[in-house]
């Protein structure tokens, strides 16, 4: 009887040797919209209005995908408003299955303030505030996105972020990489998340070199995502930045909300980095973030 005992749980040791853990996978980049517009109502100075991606039907779709976890990436619909995002949180699949970035503007006064009493109701949830400067032209009012990189504004709301332990998380063309580079420098201590492969195509060659450029400051982290801003040398593009911010710091985000586009996702990831190892894969799609984002 002992030896039976003992034969059976070598082969079941054996048998989970012999077979690797699923690797992690985390998208750390979703928006998510309500289909109740009355509830959760676009803002007056919404900069689009998407149709509904709900947070019903992504979680069904997770079901299919075993995707672990997931970044909110609260969307320009709903500007400062969080409601949507809360709701997230507390309708999650798991417990801490979802994270979080917020948006508040970076020119009002009060931001410092409004991102502690977000961060109070959800404590090691909000993990980085989104900047938008994709456009040429600055603006100082009106909806939140497009204010000045170089203003004292700016460089007091990265301030506030830096002191609460949060990142940044710029969505940007290449033009403005320099402006991010000089703030990244300075806030050394703060990680900066550069959204969509730097949109590179949206920019001169010498712009997309200042991209690559950022990669020189330890605290900024490339995503893996957006890939409809970069139809053009895409792959070359790609190597350029494996080769300049490396494999630890890379992240990959906008899986889809259903098995096509999930199945899309995957297929451009393994061929775009064909070059690489699969343990170097495997960090890209998820183990990066695992650390990034704090899950444990």
């Amino acid at each position: 009887m002992v030896g039976a005992y003992h034969c059976n749980m070598l082969r079941r040791t054996f048998f989970a040797l012999a077979v690797p853990p699923k690797p992690l996978l985390i998208d750390t980049h979703i928006h998510l919209f309500a289909a109740d517009t009355k509830k959760f109502p676009f803002h007056a100075q919404a900069t689009y209005k998407p149709e509904p991606s709900t947070l019903e039907d992504y979680l069904a779709f997770v079901k299919q995908a075993k995707i672990d976890h997931a970044i909110v990436v609260h969307p320009e619909p709903y500007q400062d408003d969080h409601s949507y995002l809360e709701y997230c949180f507390a309708n999650e699949p798991s417990k801490d299955f979802f994270k979080g970035t917020c948006l508040f503007d970076s020119y009002r006064p009060d931001t410092p303030a409004r991102i502690d009493q977000l961060t109070r109701r959800w404590p090691k949830r909000i993990k980085a505030l989104r900047i938008h400067r994709v456009t040429k032209d600055p603006l100082t009012v009106g909806s939140i996105r497009e204010r000045p990189l170089d203003s004292p504004e700016m460089r007091k709301t990265w301030r506030a972020v830096a002191d609460r332990g949060l990142m940044v998380q710029m969505h940007f063309i290449p033009m403005h990489a320099k402006s991010i580079h000089q703030l990244a420098a300075e806030f050394k201590g703060t990680k900066v998340i550069l959204d969509h492969l730097g949109r590179n195509n949206q920019g001169t060659d010498a712009e997309w070199q200042d991209v690559l450029a950022l990669a020189k400051l330890p605290n900024t982290i490339m995503k893996f995502s957006g890939l409809d801003y970069s139809p053009k040398q895409l792959a070359a593009r790609v190597k350029q930045v494996f080769e300049s911010f490396g494999p630890d710091r890379i992240i990959w985000g906008g899986l889809g909300m259903d098995l096509p586009a999930f199945q899309k996702a995957q297929q451009q990831l393994n061929q775009l980095f064909a070059f690489a190892s699969e343990s170097d894969r495997i960090k890209i799609r998820g183990l990066n973030a695992k650390s990034l984002y704090g899950w444990s």
